[in-house]
């Protein structure tokens, strides 16, 4: 084993809770049942991985297999550091019959192309999730394997999830993707998380969703105090409507776990008649950040307990239509149609 090899299986064995070593290294299926039944599982993590490199080293493990350990580490925890969703656009007309096996070798082959050193994996899950691992390097260098990016994208979807991508490397993922999807152009989608999971199912819908069912009732109806003779009737019909309101922006049962939302304000000050302020043209600027462990939880509660006043505000609700949670907000155009937050160009 080399350095990388060695520097790689390090971290991820540090990263893997003892209780579940045994268990990880078992579906690695890279060494013996000899082997994992010598290894002692309550040492200290250092002392077992002397053992361990030494068991790797015994059957010539190379830096391969070790970043299939790697890889299968980041499916089983894919809330390990910041992704970030892209959109694909203008699908080609074979795009719906592109399949695994031609995704995996055209978007390996273009990587080659346009990289000298770069290194490659692909595995396709149960899910339809196709999981990549990249580890780039140059015309001079070979792939470091220690900062390698990785990307998840689902067959058949316009959306592509990207952990660790470096700025001079995003061309040539964005080409890659596009030849091998039949997709003609990809944008970021405004939407960041730690939790893949959450990202995945605030972009593709797989939440309960709640639609109005009450169009024709007013603001003023909706947000009207009890009147009625039975207070905890009229009460009870209060907190329904609040709840539907809030189920009808963020979802019912379960929802994505995303974490925060953020909104850049690039806008002028203004007075009662809707002037600026001053004759300069410059804007104020700032920045308003929600943080929660479960944000759209969060929010939903709010509008439900009545803390938050109905309708929902589009610059809340935007989160779930539009499956972003980073906006820029500036002045309203005249004429402009719609007023959820602009997203800057």
């Amino acid at each position: 084993m080399d350095e990388q090899a060695r520097a790689i299986l390090q971290r991820v064995i540090r990263k893997i809770p003892n209780k579940k070593l045994q268990t990880a290294l078992r579906a690695w299926d890279h060494l013996s049942s000899e082997q994992l039944e010598s290894l002692d599982y309550a040492q200290p993590k250092w002392l077992f991985l002397e053992n361990l490199i030494s068991r790797c080293e015994e059957n010539r493990l190379s830096l391969k297999d070790v970043t299939k350990l790697e890889m299968a580490y980041y499916i089983d925890n894919p809330s390990k550091g910041t992704w970030h969703a892209y959109q694909l656009f203008q699908a080609e007309g074979d795009a719906v019959s592109v399949n695994f096996t031609q995704f995996r070798e055209q978007l390996k082959a273009h990587l080659k192309d346009v990289v000298r050193h770069v290194s490659v994996r692909t595995k396709k899950l149960e899910d339809g999730a196709v999981w990549i691992r990249i580890a780039w390097g140059d015309n001079f260098s070979k792939p470091n394997h220690l900062k390698p990016t990785y990307v998840v994208h689902y067959l058949q979807t316009s959306y592509v999830f990207v952990l660790n991508l470096m700025s001079k490397h995003k061309p040539f993922l964005y080409q890659a993707l596009l030849l091998s999807t039949r997709h003609v152009s990809i944008k970021e989608a405004q939407l960041s998380s730690r939790s893949l999971t959450a990202m995945r199912d605030l972009l593709m819908r797989q939440y309960q969703q709640v639609f109005p069912t009450n169009q024709e009732r007013t603001l003023k109806e909706r947000n009207a105090p009890p009147s009625h003779p039975s207070i905890e009737k009229e009460h009870a019909e209060c907190a329904e409507r609040r709840h539907q309101m809030a189920c009808e922006a963020f979802g019912d049962g379960v929802l994505p776990k995303l974490e925060t939302a953020v909104y850049k304000l690039e806008t002028k000050y203004r007075g009662n008649s809707n002037n600026t302020l001053n004759d300069k043209d410059e804007l104020f600027r700032g920045v308003v950040m929600f943080s929660s462990s479960n944000l759209l939880e969060s929010f939903r509660h709010c509008v439900s307990a009545g803390m938050a006043e109905g309708p929902v505000t589009p610059l809340l609700s935007s989160i779930t239509q539009k499956g972003r949670n980073s906006f820029v907000i500036t002045d309203k155009v005249p004429g402009a149609a719609s007023q959820t937050p602009a997203h800057k160009a």
